[in-house]
């Protein structure tokens, strides 16, 4: 009989309960705003997904559009090799 071998679990992550949006009344997520835009980007670029921040679908997708528009404008960067 073969040895069962114990899987390791995979560390969880925090994560946020609450949309942070949601919680300071926003209506709108502007593109404008790169403060905002920066904090839901990680270290390489990429748009963090909702369930590591807690952000509610509707805001996320105005997000993700945010993201997007203030890349092509060049107000942030597309990745981490793209700093100003």
């Amino acid at each position: 009989m073969a040895k069962q071998v114990k899987r390791k679990r995979r560390p969880q992550i925090k994560i946020n309960a609450f949309c942070r949006f949601t919680a300071a009344g926003v209506t709108r997520i502007d593109y404008k705003d790169v403060d905002t835009l920066l904090k839901n980007i990680d270290e390489s670029g990429k748009i963090t997904p909702s369930r590591m921040t807690g952000t509610s679908a509707k805001f996320q997708r105005q997000l993700t559009t945010a993201i997007k528009r203030a890349r092509f404008l060049a107000l942030i960067p597309y990745t981490d090799k793209h700093k100003k």
